[in-house]
């Protein structure tokens, strides 16, 4: 008969030899599952690359999935049962862990089919959100950016963005934003900040992260030899920004930029209260985009009679602020003027975009007669057939 510390000994042992098989089996488990895992996910990439996994909102029987930024893993799995995607929530959360998918989750929007395994849906919940890419070319309106915005499929709410686009408060963090200066009369005070350029939006994309998105752009572009050379200028940035706008306005033809410049900073700085009057018909489209009219190539007697400070016919100097959101051409054409240029006068030619410049008004009305022609195919040249004496355009 075996003594009592012999079958204790005994016992040890059968509790070490089951603790070593159960790891052994354990291990075995692991490097099966690793493995099996690591085939699936091989799987799951090739159906990725092949085409055979990338699902949106044309695909028969998609449903749509917005991450929230901050849900965790229970708040996806909740979300994902509500939408009838997943049976159970615990077991997707562990699988989630057991998978190393747990806090890789990218927010956004996501679209997935029913027919999906929690694999897939963990896998493709991992991959880069649907986004819409839209570009906006260099002097859009904001009144074009949100039209271009909702053509592209974005779901934000319009007056939301209205009341973030006069939030300046709420981006203070952007140096160019908290230089703004408050202007009741202003349109709207990130005007002229979104910056135009290509950029990929998650389509439900809200106020804030749309505005954000032009403005981390916005804060690279606007270089810092800028803010020394309008200071020299004798400007803030706004108002440099307010005048590239206007240049941005009137030509797309670089070269004519740097000469239009001229011809604003001559004005402006001139002694005589009726050259300060910029006479832009720039600022005259503005007002008319606002009221739902088209543009003109030049002013009406109605246009110029206009009670807004946007009127440059009307009122002294630049406007309250920028009137379209101006490209990198148009901001250094503002800044750094064609120099030893005395024109006073501008006009378009109607061909090709080209601009003709004057001196003295009469030359300017030369140049309108000569061009006038080409400004309205086989129209008239103004609505009310009137040419305006101080018609820079």
């Amino acid at each position: 008969m075996f003594s009592k510390k012999v079958r204790i000994a005994f016992q040890a042992l059968l509790i070490i030899l089951a603790v070593v098989a159960c790891g052994i089996l354990g291990v075995f488990l692991g490097y099966n599952y690793v493995m099996s895992q690591t085939k699936r996910f091989d799987m799951l990439d090739k159906s990725m690359a092949e085409g055979q996994l990338v699902i949106d909102e044309t695909t028969p029987g998609s449903v749509m999935l917005v991450i929230e930024t901050g849900d965790n893993t229970p708040a996806i799995a909740e979300k994902l049962k509500d939408e009838g995607l997943i049976e159970n929530e615990v077991i997707y959360v562990m699988m989630s862990k057991l998978n190393g998918f747990d806090g890789g989750y990218l927010a956004g929007t996501h679209f997935l089919t029913r027919d999906l395994t929690y694999d897939e849906i963990m896998y493709i919940l991992c991959q880069e959100p649907k986004v819409t890419r839209v570009t906006f070319p260099e002097g859009m309106t904001y009144i074009q950016v949100k039209k271009a915005l909702k053509n592209a499929g974005l779901t934000f709410d319009e007056s939301e963005l209205d009341e973030y686009m006069n939030s300046s408060n709420m981006f203070v963090n952007y140096s160019f934003v908290s230089d703004v200066e408050a202007n009741p009369e202003r349109d709207f005070v990130l005007n002229g900040y979104l910056f135009p350029d290509t950029y990929d939006f998650d389509m439900n994309a809200d106020a804030d992260a749309i505005i954000r998105t032009f403005l981390r752009n916005m804060e690279v572009k606007l270089q810092p030899d800028y803010y020394e050379r309008a200071k020299k200028l004798g400007m803030t940035m706004d108002e440099v920004m307010t005048l590239a706008s206007l240049i941005q306005s009137e030509t797309t033809d670089e070269k004519d930029m740097l000469f239009i410049s001229a011809v604003f900073h001559n004005r402006l700085k001139s002694n005589d209260p009726s050259m300060r009057l910029l006479g832009s018909c720039a600022s005259i489209n503005f007002l008319r985009e606002k009221d739902g009219l088209p543009s003109v190539w030049a002013a009406t007697s109605a246009d110029i009679m206009r009670e807004s400070p946007y009127n440059t016919y009307k009122f002294e100097g630049l406007p309250p602020g920028p009137i379209c959101m101006p490209g990198v051409d148009a901001i250094q054409a503002a800044l750094y003027p064609e120099p030893n240029v005395n024109y006073l006068y501008f006009c378009a030619t109607g061909i090709n975009g080209g601009t003709a410049f004057a001196v003295t008004y009469e030359e300017h009305q030369k140049n309108i007669e000569l061009y006038s022609q080409n400004w309205v195919d086989g129209g008239p040249v103004f609505e009310d057939d009137s040419l305006e004496d101080e018609d820079l355009e």
